[in-house]
C-alpha cells in the first residue's frame, strides 16, 4: 500500500466499439457524492486528456460499469453505466450504452458472478439506469467467456466471439413509451424556423432529423459535422428541445448540463455510396438507412448500440423520418442495416400493430468484447 494514494480493484474492458472502466459494486463507496468524486479521479476527470487517470480522452472511451450481484429474481448481475464527462466533473447515469452492455455478461462470468455453461451461457442483466431487463447469449470455452470467433464489427480491428444481446425488453426507458408525443413525427419551431423530428424511446431515447433539414448530405464524416459551429449550435437547441419531450428536463436551457449524454441525435438520410472516415467504404446497395449520430456534444465515430436499437425500431414505425428515408423495399425486412462513420451494422427488429398501437416484438444486435486488462488502480489521497 502506497502511503500516498488508494488502491481500487477495476478492469478496462472493450465492448463493442467502446471501452470502459469496469468497477465492481463492493469497491466503490455507498455515498453517491464520494463515489463519483472517487469515479472521476479514477478517470482523471475533469481534463480533456485525462491523462492522469484511466480514461481514454474520447467519447467512446471514457466510461463507466458497475457490476455487482442482482437482488431482482428475474436477473442475474445488476449493471450501472455512467459517462465520465471529461471536460467537467460530471457523470451522466440518464442513460444506457450497448456497447458496454455487451462486456457485462463476459465480465460477470470471468468474474464468477455468473456460473458457466457451455457452449452459451445466457446472462440476465438488470440495466438499473433504466430499471429493465437486457438478456446476453454469452459463448464461453473452459469456464470462460470465449474470445476467439469469427464475428467482425466494423469499427474493430480482427474479429472475436458472437455476443447476442437482446432488447426486446428496452423501450420506453425514459418516459415509458415507445412514442413520447403519441407522434411518429413533430415539427419543432427554432430560431423562426420549423424542423420535422421523430422522437423514439428504445434502449435509449433518440430524436431523428433528415439530413436535409440541417443543409447535410448524410454521409459527411464526424470532423465535418462538428467543424460547423453554427450546424452544432443549431443540433444542441433541437437536441435540448426533444429532451423536454422525453422528460429528461424541464426547461431546454437545462440540457446541455443536465443531460447531455440523452437523447442522442441522429441525422439520417437514404442509402448512398461514401467513404468512412477510417479508411473503408459503404456502398449504398449494402445498407437500408445512413445514420450520423451525436451524444454528449460530440458525433459518435461509429454507432451506439442503443442507437442501432432506437433506430430499428424507429425504422418499423410509419410515419417516421428514419421510414420514410430508408428503402421503401426494406420496409418489411426483418434484419435491417445502418450505415455509419466506420462503417455498416445490423439489427433484427420485428414489429406488430395491436389495437392502432405499433408493438416492438423484437429487437436484435450482436456484438464482440473482451477483457484488456485487470488489476489495481491508484488514487492519490489529495
Amino acid at each position: 500500500m502506497h502511503p500516498e494514494m488508494k488502491e481500487y480493484r477495476c478492469s478496462i474492458v472493450r465492448g463493442g466499439t467502446s471501452k470502459g472502466i469496469f468497477i465492481m459494486e463492493n469497491e466503490l463507496p455507498a455515498n453517491q457524492k464520494e463515489r463519483d468524486s472517487l469515479i472521476c479521479k479514477i478517470f482523471g476527470s475533469p481534463d480533456v486528456r485525462q491523462i492522469d487517470g484511466l480514461g481514454g480522452a474520447d467519447v467512446l472511451t471514457s466510461k463507466l460499469a458497475i457490476v455487482g450481484p442482482s437482488a431482482r429474481p428475474d436477473a442475474d448481475v445488476d449493471y450501472t453505466f455512467g459517462q465520465v464527462s471529461f471536460e467537467k466533473a460530471f457523470i451522466d447515469y440518464k442513460g444506457n450504452c450497448g456497447n458496454i452492455s455487451a462486456a457485462v455478461g463476459p465480465y460477470a462470468i470471468d468474474k464468477g458472478l455468473v456460473a458457466a455453461k457451455e457452449p452459451v451461457t445466457s446472462v440476465r442483466i438488470h440495466l438499473t439506469n433504466s430499471h429493465q431487463i437486457l438478456t446476453a447469449q454469452v459463448p464461453v470455452k473452459g469456464g470462460r467467456a470465449e474470445v476467439e470467433g469469427d464475428c467482425s464489427i466494423d469499427g474493430v480491428p480482427g474479429t472475436g466471439a458472437r455476443i447476442d444481446l437482446d432488447w426486446s425488453e428496452i423501450t420506453g426507458t425514459v418516459c415509458g413509451k415507445l412514442l413520447p408525443t403519441g407522434n411518429p413525427r413533430d415539427v419543432f419551431s427554432i430560431d423562426g424556423k420549423e424542423y420535422p423530428v421523430t422522437l423514439v424511446d428504445a434502449g435509449n431515447p433518440l430524436v431523428f432529423i433528415k439530413a436535409e433539414s440541417l443543409g447535410m448530405k448524410g454521409t459527411e464524416t464526424p470532423e465535418e459535422i462538428e467543424g460547423s459551429r453554427e450546424r452544432m449550435e443549431l443540433i444542441e437547441k433541437i437536441r435540448s428541445q426533444a429532451a423536454v419531450c422525453f422528460g429528461l428536463v424541464k426547461g431546454p436551457e437545462e440540457a446541455y448540463e443536465e443531460s447531455p449524454y440523452n437523447p442522442f441525435f441522429a441525422i439520417v438520410s437514404s442509402p448512398a455510396d461514401y467513404q468512412c472516415f477510417n479508411g473503408g467504404a459503404v456502398a449504398g446497395k449494402d445498407v437500408d438507412l445512413v445514420s450520423r449520430l451525436l451524444f454528449m456534444h460530440h458525433m459518435h465515430k461509429a454507432y451506439p448500440i442503443t442507437g442501432t436499437v432506437c433506430t430499428g425500431a424507429a425504422m418499423k414505425i410509419p410515419g417516421s423520418i428514419p421510414w420514410e428515408v430508408m428503402k421503401k423495399e426494406s420496409r418489411d425486412k426483418e434484419t435491417l442495416y445502418i450505415g455509419h462513420p466506420s462503417g455498416r451494422l445490423e439489427v433484427k427488429v420485428k414489429a406488430s400493430i395491436k389495437d392502432g398501437t405499433i408493438k416492438m416484438d423484437s429487437i436484435k444486435v450482436f456484438r464482440t468484447a473482451r477483457m484488456i486488462m485487470d488489476g489495481t488502480v491508484y488514487v492519490r489521497e489529495s
